[in-house]
């Protein structure tokens, strides 16, 4: 916080130059790997190579200097042929094209109907070099379908029975309009056989059910008809199975789903579309729930079918749904669950767990079971997601579907396509990617495959581990210390316990005292000056993260990154940096190289050095006249006429007027202009910077103020307004003159007034002066006539 100006500019040059080192050092992992072999090179990243090269590495560089990126090996003078930079590859070993044909044609056998392509490739894997794969899916039509329906017969189930017997001829006739080669079987299920799932009493366990009602013995699963073509004796065996009955709501069906896919052979499974119905109106019991029974031990995921009866259903526990998902897999099983409308929040919950799952509505008597089983397998089938097996150790993989319609998706919706019809081609882009060498082997198989198709892409890895150049290492003593390491690759790769670049030294000499002292300078304390290691009593020295930069000399005391710096640039751009020393080009000197020798960045226009009033000093003018200023000392600031001289220029630029606003771009672009609001923020004059002050007026006779400076450039400061003469007021003259005329006016009228009293006094006098002169009686006026007339009555004689 206490740093000054020059402090601070020091710091922010040395963070720019660590934001540079940073820069640099991106994309380097091949020099961060100290790969001490070719095939330890190659397996860093796609953009490493190894030089080869004997004369390649310079005095103090390790081997692993020959491990570097393809542009920096050439940079440092590694010719193309002599760098080894393998790349991966791939074949396609076995592409057959996926099958066209139409519902009656040509009779197939299902391994002969092919819906992915290719089937068969062979990649090699370089590590970090991504290798793409095109896989193309086209769902073909007429394809056959193996459907097992897997019901409920608890007693709940009872009605749901009664239609399900008929089942099989009418789910031929519907399936018949999809497919020519349809296999349809059953199997039943209701629960564990020990408490509490049911009732282990000697009459319930021959008649579960209570009252009349005529049951057969509970059981865990049965396996009532192997997949056939014939659908009149699915009803036949259907019609005669009976309800059975147990005592808890949810259901042993998990038990059921498992033996069925697992036991393939009992059931009859072929490697074509398989379908499994599984029927229900309650719930299911998952692992752990086996606890309540005693049964402990988990589900071995085995078929234990005799006589077509699940007989392990005491001894184990019901699988997880886990185990449960891995085994639909594995054997490629699509699950319809058609359950009533009360457990289908249960049953959507779980076909999210399931991929390749679908659940319907059931009605309360199974009535609707075949529009059931035809939509679900129609949603089912309409879809296609891809899924590998185990990737092997350091391999990734990615996808991207191409689908109907030119939608392109990628991560985890770059598996599936949807809305699929028959006939319809889709493509997925898969790119598989190796981030090293497995440990077990250099030979791997990854499969990829259609989830609920037995189809799949077989996918050979091989991994590139080694050089070429290998190959041809060869014992040389000459080369390598008597034998002790094998010269291949343009370096010895040592024998085990041996270390060094000619393997010249034993792992437990390293550190001897005696080979330590070779690597000190001048008998001092530190090993190769702190910048590399002492190995065989030779100095290694360390690899900078940057390329370009390099330590080097018997004792790493020297390097091309520590010498002086101008302008941001490593001897300022004018040589080259040699153990810490600048190597300047010509007509450069100093430690920076930043004093240039070229004098005529010096000459002034009458072509003397300086103007003859300084010394020309790294191409640079230093005017010992002190009046005098600018790169060649031509400026005279405080010379008379300046003001004069730019008052055009500075009237333009500041104000916009004057002779030159029409040509200030071009004429008036040599200093630089700073405005500042009034006089008292114009700078003042100091011995190290003479300037002058200006007053200038311009045509509406205002004045304007600024001042001219020539301090390495050009600055004129000026006041921003100008300095114009007072005009009249006008408002107060306006109010003034109405003021005037009102006054006036009142005063006229009063004086009317006072002229009018005057006037009526007088008027008033005269009269009373009159009055007093008259002669008649003031009590009766001469000249007034009564308005009555008085007449008497002769008559009247005042009664």
């Amino acid at each position: 916080s206490n740093c000054s100006s020059d402090c601070q500019l020091v710091f922010f040059v040395l963070h720019d130059e660590f934001l540079l080192l940073l820069l640099s050092t991106e994309g380097n992992e091949c020099i961060k790997a100290n790969a001490e072999s070719c095939g330890d090179c190659i397996q860093v990243g796609a953009k490493c190579g190894w030089c080869t090269d004997t004369k390649f590495l310079k005095q103090g560089e390790p081997t692993s200097a020959r491990c570097d990126d393809m542009e920096s090996l050439r940079k440092r003078g590694c010719v193309a042929a002599k760098i080894e930079n393998p790349r991966g590859s791939q074949k396609t070993l076995r592409n057959k094209p996926v099958t066209n044909r139409k519902k009656g044609g040509e009779k197939l056998k299902p391994e002969d109907i092919t819906q992915i392509q290719p089937q068969k490739l062979s990649l090699s894997l370089r590590s970090g070099e991504p290798q793409t794969i095109d896989l193309k899916f086209k769902r073909a039509e007429d394809y056959p379908i193996d459907l097992y329906y897997l019901m409920d017969l608890s007693y709940s189930m009872k009605d749901d029975l009664e239609n399900v017997k008929n089942l099989g001829t009418s789910l031929m006739l519907e399936m018949s309009k999809i497919t020519s080669d349809f296999r349809i079987g059953f199997g039943s299920f209701v629960e564990k056989t020990v408490m509490p799932y049911i009732s282990t009493t000697p009459a319930k366990l021959l008649n579960p059910c209570t009252g009349d009602q005529n049951c057969t013995s509970p059981f865990s699963y049965k396996n009532v008809l192997k997949l056939t073509s014939n659908g009149q004796r699915f009803n036949t065996l259907v019609g005669q199975q009976q309800i059975s009955g147990n005592l808890d709501s949810p259901e042993g069906g998990f038990d059921a789903i498992m033996q069925v896919a697992v036991c393939g052979e009992h059931i009859g499974w072929r490697n074509v579309t398989r379908l499994l119905v599984f029927s229900t109106d309650a719930g299911f019991h998952f692992a752990g729930d086996g606890k309540l029974g005693g049964i402990v031990l988990p589900n071995d995921g085995k078929c234990h079918l005799e006589n077509d009866m699940y007989t392990m259903s005491h001894h184990y526990d019901y699988p997880s749904i886990a185990h449960l998902v891995q085994k639909l897999s594995d054997n490629n099983i699509q699950t319809i669950f058609a359950v009533t409308e009360e457990f289908q929040p249960v049953y959507k919950e779980l076909k999210n767990l399931i991929p390749k799952s679908a659940v319907g509505t059931l009605s309360a008597n199974s009535s609707n079971v075949i529009n059931l089983i035809i939509d679900a397998y129609n949603s089912l089938s309409s879809e296609v997601i891809l899924e590998n097996s185990k990737l092997p150790e350091g391999v990734t993989i990615t996808y991207q579907s191409h689908c109907k319609n030119g939608v392109v998706s990628v991560g985890e919706d770059g598996r599936k396509c949807s809305n699929i019809s028959i006939g319809d081609e889709v493509y997925f882009s898969i790119n598989i990617t190796a981030l090293g060498c497995p440990k077990q082997g250099k030979t791997e198989t990854l499969k990829i495959r259609p989830l609920g198709f037995t189809e799949e892409v077989e996918i050979r890895l091989s991994f590139i581990c080694d050089c070429e150049c290998q190959k041809e290492g060869i014992v040389r003593k000459d080369l390598c210390h008597n034998g002790n390491g094998t010269f291949e690759c343009g370096a010895c790769r040592c024998n085990k316990g041996r270390i060094g670049r000619e393997c010249e030294c034993r792992k437990d000499e390293v550190s001897s005292e005696d080979l330590d002292r070779n690597c000190r300078k001048d008998n001092g304390t530190d090993l190769c000056s702190n910048n590399g290691e002492c190995v065989c009593g030779k100095c290694e020295c360390k690899k900078r993260d940057n390329p370009e930069e390099y330590y080097s000399g018997k004792y790493c005391e020297c390097d091309n990154f520590n010498c002086d710096r101008s302008n941001n640039k490593l001897c300022g751009g004018h040589g080259r940096c040699e153990c810490r020393v600048c190597i300047c080009d010509a007509n450069y000197t100093g430690s920076a190289c930043d004093c240039s020798l070229d004098t005529s960045t010096c000459l002034a226009s009458n072509n003397q050095i300086c103007n003859g009033r300084g010394l020309c000093e790294c191409g640079t003018c230093r005017c010992t006249d002190p009046k005098f200023q600018g790169p060649t000392c031509e400026i005279c600031p405080t010379c008379p006429g300046v003001c004069t001289e730019h008052k055009a220029c500075v009237q333009c630029r500041a104000f916009g007027t004057g002779e030159k606003k029409d040509t200030c771009e071009q004429d008036c672009n040599y200093f630089t202009l700073v405005k500042v609001k009034d006089r008292d923020k114009l700078p003042q004059p100091v011995q190290a910077f003479p300037l002058m002050h200006c007053k200038e007026r311009d045509a509406n006779d205002c004045w304007f103020y600024y001042t001219y400076a020539v301090n390495n450039y050009t600055e004129v400061h000026v006041v921003e307004t100008l300095e114009c003469p007072a005009g009249p007021d006008i408002i107060p003259i306006v109010a003034g003159v109405v003021a005037g005329i009102v006054l006036i006016g009142l005063a006229l009228l009063l004086i009317w007034k006072l002229l009018m009293i005057i006037h009526d006094r007088r008027e008033f006098a005269k009269f009373e002066k009159e009055k007093m002169n008259a002669k008649w009686d003031t009590g009766e006026n001469p000249i007034y006539k009564s308005a009555v007339t008085t007449v008497v009555n002769p008559k009247y004689e005042g009664k």
